[in-house]
């Protein structure tokens, strides 16, 4: 098992960028694959992006593939997301999640192990 803390978040401009980190404590961190959700107020959690656990493949949602970039660090168990352009539209709470297995799953029943989530605002 592996517990998660997201740090990154804030209120940017729009076209700003901000890299999120999630750090996770665990001892088989490089044995799950990763992913990164976000949700809206209102609105459901939803796959941004995520992982493999060797990180040699990668998954984007269609409409941020150019803008969000995911990796990860296995020696220091960190997963990164980092943002581009950011538009208003991009606000929300983002969250990572493990999922036990190498492979990526792109929903949220997919995933065992989630952080608290950092808030991201985008201004106009």
């Amino acid at each position: 098992q592996v517990q998660l803390v997201e740090s990154g978040g804030g209120l940017v401009q729009a076209g700003d960028s901000l890299r999120l980190s999630c750090a996770a404590s665990g001892r088989t961190f490089s044995s799950y694959a990763m992913g990164w959700f976000r949700q809206a107020p209102g609105k459901e959690r939803e796959i941004v992006a995520g992982i493999t656990s060797n990180g040699g493949s990668v998954y984007y949602v269609d409409s941020l593939k150019g803008r969000f970039t995911i990796s990860r660090d296995n020696a220091k168990s960190t997963v990164y997301l980092q943002m581009v352009s950011l538009k208003p539209e991009d606000t929300a709470a983002y969250y990572c999640a493990a999922r036990v297995g190498k492979f990526i799953g792109t929903t949220q029943s997919e995933y065992s192990y989630w952080g608290q989530g950092t808030q991201v605002t985008v201004s106009s």
